[in-house]
């Protein structure tokens, strides 16, 4: 089954950074605004794209990660009419896997054996990596540096989610605001979630593949199925 249709009818496709290595993606809202529901999309959209993804999942379960897929797919299957639904959903968890870190415990070296464990024995080779839940607010420049390499080192595409605070008035001279004003310069695409009066969640994107994006691209996110739409 060829999923080509389902990628170019995606439109997340247009921010996703389709299949170019060494980048560093960047999705930022305050709490609860969708930026695991996007990452995923992300994710799926690389999958699609005959990509193996790892998500790695900070401060959370395999099995609400994997949730957040299965109900995602669902929706997309639902609303595509799409045959096959089993044969998709069985690509999808081969293309996957998911790893978990807690708090405390995730940094560039744990990382980077665990990733070892599976490139060198040539049980999984990743193209693309998420990152959800890293802690900004406590984490320095040198340590998302150190990140960044890694992920240069090993050809991969990489996405992260931060948290950002309402009232917090710092913001970097493109408009990121904090906790990531200081190092929104290591992201070669930056997205903002934003809700709207009507309920609905705007992706204002500020940067994308490295391009500075003055009025984002039209798309955003539906509250009641946090599917990607254009607006």
């Amino acid at each position: 089954m060829g999923y080509e249709q389902l990628v170019s009818q995606n439109p997340v496709q247009s921010l996703s950074m389709g299949d170019k290595k060494n980048q560093l993606g960047l999705v930022m809202a305050r709490a609860g605004l969708g930026k695991t529901a996007l990452l995923v999309q992300i994710a799926l959209d690389s999958i699609l794209r005959g990509n193996k993804v790892i998500h790695v999942s900070i401060g959370e379960s395999i099995d609400k990660t994997r949730l957040w897929y299965d109900d995602i797919l669902k929706l997309i299957i639902e609303e595509q009419k799409l045959e096959n639904a089993t044969e998709l959903m069985e690509m999808v968890a081969r293309n996957r896997m998911i790893m978990t870190f807690k708090e405390s415990a995730f940094s560039r070296p744990r990382l980077e054996e665990r990733l070892n464990d599976l490139v060198l024995q040539n049980i999984f080779q990743p193209c693309c990596l998420v990152v959800d839940g890293f802690d900004f607010e406590n984490s320095d420049r040198p340590m998302l540096e150190d990140i960044k390499d890694l992920s240069e080192s090993m050809s991969l595409q990489a996405w992260f989610s931060a948290i950002s605070h309402r009232g917090d008035d710092r913001f970097s001279p493109t408009g990121v605001p904090a906790p990531c004003h200081e190092v929104d310069d290591l992201f070669d695409t930056v997205i903002l979630l934003k809700p709207e009066s009507d309920a609905t969640i705007q992706l204002d994107v500020i940067r994308n593949s490295g391009e500075l994006v003055e009025t984002g691209n039209g798309l955003s996110l539906d509250p009641t199925t946090m599917l990607v739409k254009k607006s």
